[in-house]
C-alpha cells in the first residue's frame, strides 16, 4: 500500500494539445491581422470614374494637369497597358509595378507620383484575384488607381 495511488504515478499515455491550440491560435490571429492591415493599406481609397466618352479624356483630367495611365484587365485576367497608338500586354501585376517604375525613373511620368492618374479599365467578366492584384501593385508602387466605366450614352 503506498500514499500515492498507482495511477498518477504512471506517465499518462495521451499528449496534451492545449498548447498547441493556443499556438494556432495565435498565428491565425497574426495573418488576419496582417491581412486586414494590407487591406486598409492599400484598398482605402479606390473611387470609380465615369468615362462618357471613351476617346475623350479632358472630363478626366481637367486642365491637362494630370498625366493619364491606361491599364486593362481582361476576362481572362491578362493585363494590358494602353497608349494612344498601342496595346502592350504585361505578365503579371509585378510587371505593371516594375513598369510604372521604370517609367517615372526614366521621366516619362512625372515625379511627383500624385500628378498620374492610373486609369484601370476591367472587362465585366473579369475575375476579382487580377483586378485586386493590379490595384495593389499600383498602390504599391505609390500611384493613385481608379477603376473605370464607360457610359453607353
Amino acid at each position: 500500500m503506498s500514499i500515492i495511488p498507482e495511477e498518477e504515478i504512471k506517465r499518462a499515455g495521451s499528449l496534451n494539445l492545449a498548447p498547441m491550440v493556443d499556438f494556432l491560435f495565435l498565428v491565425v490571429a497574426v495573418f488576419a491581422t496582417l491581412a486586414v492591415t494590407r487591406a486598409s493599406l492599400f484598398d482605402g481609397k479606390v473611387e470609380l470614374v465615369k468615362v462618357k466618352n471613351a476617346s475623350d479624356d479632358s472630363s478626366l483630367i481637367g486642365q491637362n494637369d494630370y498625366f493619364v495611365v491606361h491599364l486593362s484587365v481582361d476576362k481572362e485576367g491578362h493585363y494590358k497597358w494602353i497608349t494612344e497608338f498601342n496595346e502592350y500586354m504585361l505578365s503579371s501585376a509585378d510587371a505593371i509595378r516594375t513598369e510604372l517604375a521604370k517609367q517615372c525613373n526614366l521621366g516619362l511620368l512625372p515625379k511627383q507620383k500624385e500628378k498620374t492618374r492610373v486609369l484601370l479599365h476591367i472587362d465585366k467578366n473579369a475575375e476579382w484575384e487580377p483586378i485586386a492584384q493590379v490595384i495593389f501593385a499600383v498602390r504599391e508602387a505609390g500611384f493613385e488607381i481608379h477603376p473605370v466605366y464607360e457610359c453607353a450614352s
